[in-house]
């Protein structure tokens, strides 16, 4: 329903200024529910000449109330405001308050003009003056059918354009608002510029509308600023902003492109549940919070290429609505897939294989992959939850007390499942007494387990199983990690096989290495280690369990078996040469994937393999390759375990790492299948 207004006059006009209103202990010229027509260029004369006049006249600040009129006509700041020069001094009707929130400005504004006039190469600057608006000014529902002119405006006070609609276009460039300004349901029917704008205190555009272009470029935001569930309908530039403090563009709607690049967000940027149905770009942005898309809408372009995260920064896609055959999410290679985060795996498995898609289309292989690892590591947190979990079906009283339920709650659920059992934690709210706040509360530290007899062992596994793939190679996407637990475990096995061999005895005739082979075998394995543990530093990213998953899998029972080589002795045949023997008829480089770890048993073979010599300085080498082909498969000579006088413990020793090798072989090509375009093909078909 529109308000009743009526039309402003000379002399109504004259009555308002003689007798302002009180607003908030502030005196205030009162027009509000009034027809303002300037188009009338006498009245318009008038109305200028007459509100300057007594806004200059008073001492006081003297507000603005324009709340439920209609303005027709042009209606232009600058001719109501006072003009204050930009350099030297302010007048002196100012207080001491307002002269330092126009110092705060005055110094920036100095700086850029003065540039702008070098670049121009002016010998004289032009006496360049701003409108100063020392009050509040009050917009409520104020309909403005002509173009609105607050260009170059400094507002000391309150800006309330609460529900204000611009039926023309609108210019706030320059302008600077000191206290709280809200144009919260404001409606832009043209397009609107705030460009180089400055906010010092809260900005509040909460369900605004935005018909026509909005543009917002190089301004300043020091506190919070809120456009909740804006529409933009047209293009909307928000490049080379400041925004200081929180930027909330919650539940709001982007029908054309938005731009967002090199602005910098120095606190978090919300964008909840946001649609955007054209292109929205971040090129070049500086995150140093995180960034909330949890439950938005990207129909076409999301671009994040060059966009800089701090080390805390990241992307929350949780429950995004995306599609990858209609809509691409860009950024750079290496960097984007990093920054993506999701809380739980409850809700998002569609939307990361999504994602995967989307990477994988855009030839981002690492990225894709590290979107899997992050699915990967998800799901075993949610198999951990699934183990160590208070199952709702089976626990006891006082279990379902220690994780957080009151007696009551406790004796209501036992009574419940003894009807009904809980198929899944949802169902506890149906529970009389549980409540929403309870609910989330305990909702981490409850499962329901299916009633099958090994399902808890086998969910152990699956968690077993899934740890050591994310800790040895995340989940066949880092080749690297994978790479340097191989050369861990090449250094450990090499320098066991050579110590096996090599230090036999003492008496009564002694059967060890030289001091100096020693020192060259232990060099080796130092170098070989230390290469592997740098690339598990580099590349893992929790190196440390990497390590001690890897000691657990290649110490202990190669440590039982070398002590009860030791602790038997040894006392056969043969124990001045080598247990392992080569291939002597060939020497190269090559595969060794089908090769088992003995010689064969057909007799001829004896004649082509020869035992390895000792008397060699670079002898020590042979026991790597050995360790070299069980592991990679690879290796420079066919090193294998002699068939006669062999003890079964060092046959078992070889035998087991041969074993690891097989799998490790595995885990290496299933890596470089992921991480490699086209390797796939090559390693599948070939």
């Amino acid at each position: 329903m529109l308000p009743e207004r009526s039309p402003l006059t000379l002399e109504l006009l004259q009555s308002r200024l003689k007798t302002p209103t009180q607003s908030d202990g502030i005196r205030t010229i009162d027009l509000s529910r009034m027809v303002i027509d300037l188009r009338s260029e006498a009245f318009r004369e008038q109305f200028y000449r007459l509100i300057q006049g007594q806004i200059q006249r008073s001492n006081l600040p003297l507000g603005l109330d324009l709340s439920y009129s209609l303005v027709q006509g042009e209606f232009k700041v600058s001719s109501l405001g006072l003009r204050t020069p930009l350099y030297g001094k302010t007048l002196p009707i100012f207080s001491e308050a307002e002269q330092a929130q126009l110092a705060r400005d005055r110094l920036r504004l100095s700086q850029l003009s003065q540039l702008s006039r070098s670049l121009l190469v002016q010998d004289q600057p032009a006496a360049l003056q701003i409108t100063v608006l020392r009050a509040p000014v009050t917009l409520i529902q104020t309909r403005f059918e002509g173009f609105v002119n607050f260009t170059n405006t400094f507002f000391l006070g309150r800006v309330e354009a609460q529900g204000a609609i611009f039926s023309q276009g609108s210019d706030w460039t320059e302008a600077r608002f000191s206290k709280l300004t809200s144009f919260s349901s404001a409606i832009f029917q043209q397009d609107t510029k705030f460009r180089s704008a400055i906010f010092f205190d809260r900005a509040k555009f909460n369900q605004a509308q935005f018909q026509g272009n909005a543009n917002f470029q190089s301004s300043e935001f020091y506190a919070n600023a809120s456009f909740h569930q804006a529409i933009f309908q047209q293009g909307v530039n928000l490049t080379r902003i400041q925004w200081r403090d929180k930027a909330d563009f919650a539940q709001t709607r982007w029908q054309m492109s938005a731009l967002f690049d090199r602005s910098k967000f120095a606190q978090s940027l919300f964008l909840t549940e946001a649609v955007f149905e054209k292109q929205v770009s971040f090129r070049q942005v500086q995150f140093s919070q995180p960034v909330n898309l949890r439950g938005a809408s990207i129909l076409s372009l999301a671009d994040f290429s060059d966009a800089g995260f701090a080390a805390i920064a990241y992307l929350n896609l949780s429950d995004l609505q995306f599609d990858p055959k209609q809509a691409t999410i860009l950024g750079n290679p290496g960097q984007i897939g990093r920054v993506i985060s999701v809380p739980s795996l409850q809700g998002n498995e569609a939307m990361l294989r999504k994602l995967v898609q989307n990477f994988r289309q855009l030839q981002q292989i690492s990225d894709a992959n590290r979107i899997e690892y992050t699915t990967e590591k998800l799901r075993l947190q949610r198999l951990q939850q699934r183990i160590l979990g208070t199952d709702l079906n089976t626990a006891t009283r006082s279990q379902l007390q220690q994780i957080g339920f009151s007696t009551a709650q406790v004796e209501a659920i036992v009574q419940s499942r003894m009807r009904q059992v809980f198929r899944n934690t949802n169902d506890i709210l149906r529970v009389e007494g549980v409540d929403l706040g309870t609910y989330v509360k305990v909702r981490d530290r409850i499962v329901t387990r299916e009633p099958l007899a090994g399902g808890w062992l086998l969910d152990a596994f699956r968690w077993l199983g899934l740890s050591l793939l994310l800790l040895l190679t995340h989940y066949g996407t880092n080749f690297w990690l994978v790479f340097g637990v191989g050369l861990v475990a090449i250094a450990h096995f090499g320098i066991l096989f050579w110590g096996v061999d090599r230090f036999r005895r003492l008496h009564p005739k002694p059967v060890v290495p030289t001091a100096l082979e020693t020192v060259w075998a232990w060099g080796g394995f130092s170098l070989i280690t230390l290469m592997g543990i740098i690339a598990i530093f580099r590349s893992g990213e929790h190196p440390g369990f990497t390590l001690a998953c890897l000691e657990l899998v290649i110490i202990p029972i190669p440590a039982v078996l070398t002590g009860f080589i030791y602790g038997r002795g040894r006392f056969h045949d043969l124990m001045t040469v080598s247990y392992f023997v080569e291939d002597a008829s060939l020497r190269q480089l090559r595969f060794m994937i089908g090769r088992l770890p003995n010689i064969p048993a057909y007799p001829q073979f004896r004649e082509r393999y020869s035992s390895i010599v000792w008397d060699r300085r670079w002898s020590w080498l042979n026991y790597f390759d050995l360790s070299l082909n069980n592991l990679f498969r690879l290796g420079f000579n066919d090193i294998r375990l002699r068939d006669r006088h062999i003890p079964g413990l060092i046959t078992a020793l070889v035998w087991y790492q041969w074993t690891i090798g097989l799998l490790y072989f595995a885990l290496l090509l299933w890596t470089l299948s992921r991480t490699i375009p086209g390797l796939n093909l090559l390693i599948y078909f070939k």
